[in-house]
C-alpha cells in the first residue's frame, strides 16, 4: 500500500481523491563519500547501502523524488534547501557518508500563446515562493533591498507597534543563500517563513556576488600562523589543527577568484630576531561550514562532504592538475 491510497473491503468502494502534493522544487546529485577522509567516520559508506536507505525515505517522505536510474549517483528531487538539509542530518546521524551535489532549481517548459503561423509558443517557468517576514521595523529597509536585488516583490507590509511583518513574492533561485544573509542583516531577530506557491514564468537572471574558493594545495593539520595570514584575503571555513586535504575548501575569497592555499605552512624560523618575529597571531572566528550553509555557499564545481562528525566543502576535482584539465574539457 502506498501513501494516498484507499484501502476499503470491497472493489466497488469508490476511492478517496488522493492528496495533492506540491512538486519538487530543487534538485542535486547524491553520491558515495570518496574524499581522501572517507570511510574514518561511517557505518553506511557503500551506494548499496545510500540506495536502500533512500528508497527507504521514499515510502514516508511523501515531498521527496528520487532517480535511480544511475548506480554512481541518485538525483534527489526536494521541496527547497531546508526539505534537504534535514534528509542529509538524519542521514549523519544514522551513520552514513556520503557527499552532495550544488542544488539546482528546476525549470519547466509549458505552453505559451498561440502564435500568428498556429503554432504554441513555449514559455519557461520556474517555482515561486511567497515569504513571510517578521522583523524589528529597524531592519525593513535592508531585508526590503535584499530581496528586491533577488527578483522578489512586496506584496504588503503592515506594522505592529515596533515590528513588521512584510510578504514578498519571488522565485526560488532567490532564496538560495539568503537564509543565513537574513540572520545577519537582521542580527538574529528576525522570523522568516515561506511556501511554495507554484511555477510562474521565469523572473530572469539573478546577480548574487561572486565568491571564490579558497582551496587547500596540501594535505596535513592546519596551523594558526598560516591561516592567520590567509584571513586577510576572505573569509575562513576551518579552526586550526584542522585536518585537510588537497582539494578540500577551507574558505572563500572576496574578489571572487579561486586560489591555492597552503594551510599547514608553518612559520620560517632562523636565528636572526626580526621587528615582526613575536608578533601575537589574532585569528577571526572561522564560518564554520554546517549542512546548511554548505548548500548555500558551495559552487557548481563543489560538493559537500558530509559525515557522521564532519561537514566539509571539496571541490570535484581534487589536484590542480586534474581542474584546469575539466576546466579546458568544457571550453
Amino acid at each position: 500500500i502506498d501513501i494516498g491510497e484507499t484501502v476499503a473491503d470491497s472493489a466497488e468502494v469508490a476511492s478517496l481523491p488522493a492528496i495533492a502534493i506540491d512538486e519538487p522544487t530543487i534538485a542535486l546529485n547524491f553520491l558515495v563519500n570518496n574524499s581522501p577522509f572517507a570511510g574514518r567516520e561511517g557505518k553506511f559508506v557503500t551506494s548499496r547501502q545510500l540506495r536502500e536507505r533512500l528508497e527507504k525515505e521514499l515510502e514516508v517522505n511523501v515531498g521527496l523524488k528520487i532517480n535511480f536510474d544511475s548506480n554512481e549517483s541518485y538525483r534527489v528531487f526536494g521541496r527547497g534547501e531546508l526539505h534537504v538539509a534535514i534528509l542529509l542530518e538524519n542521514l549523519r546521524r544514522e551513520g552514513y557518508e556520503l557527499q552532495v551535489s550544488q542544488p539546482q532549481v528546476i525549470f519547466h517548459e509549458e505552453n505559451g500563446p498561440i502564435l500568428p503561423d498556429g503554432s504554441r509558443a513555449s514559455v519557461k517557468t520556474e517555482p515561486f515562493e511567497e515569504v513571510i517576514i517578521d522583523v524589528p521595523s529597524g531592519y525593513q529597509g535592508s531585508v526590503i533591498e535584499r530581496l528586491g536585488s533577488r527578483a522578489f516583490q512586496m506584496q504588503d507590509l503592515k506594522t505592529h507597534g515596533n515590528q513588521v511583518r512584510i510578504t514578498f513574492m519571488g522565485p526560488t533561485r532567490g532564496l538560495l543563500g539568503y537564509r543565513n544573509q537574513f540572520v545577519i542583516d537582521t542580527k538574529g531577530e528576525g522570523i522568516m517563513s515561506a511556501r511554495v506557491a507554484g511555477f510562474k514564468p521565469y523572473a530572469g537572471e539573478i546577480k548574487k556576488r561572486a565568491v571564490g574558493s579558497m582551496i587547500s594545495m596540501a594535505s596535513g593539520k592546519a596551523l594558526g600562523f598560516a591561516l592567520w595570514n590567509l584571513q586577510e584575503r576572505g573569509v575562513i571555513y576551518i579552526n586550526p589543527t584542522t585536518e585537510v586535504y588537497e582539494g578540500m575548501v577551507i574558505g572563500n575569497t572576496a574578489k571572487g577568484e579561486e586560489m591555492p592555499v597552503n594551510p599547514t605552512k608553518g612559520k620560517q624560523l632562523s636565528n636572526m630576531r626580526s621587528k615582526g618575529s613575536d608578533e601575537a597571531i589574532d585569528l577571526v572566528p572561522p564560518y564554520i561550514i554546517t549542512i546548511e550553509r554548505g548548500l548555500e555557499v558551495m559552487n557548481e564545481d563543489e560538493y559537500l562532504e558530509i559525515t557522521p562528525k564532519s561537514v566539509r566543502l571539496r571541490k570535484i576535482y581534487l589536484s590542480e592538475n586534474d581542474r584546469s584539465k575539466a576546466k579546458r574539457g568544457k571550453e
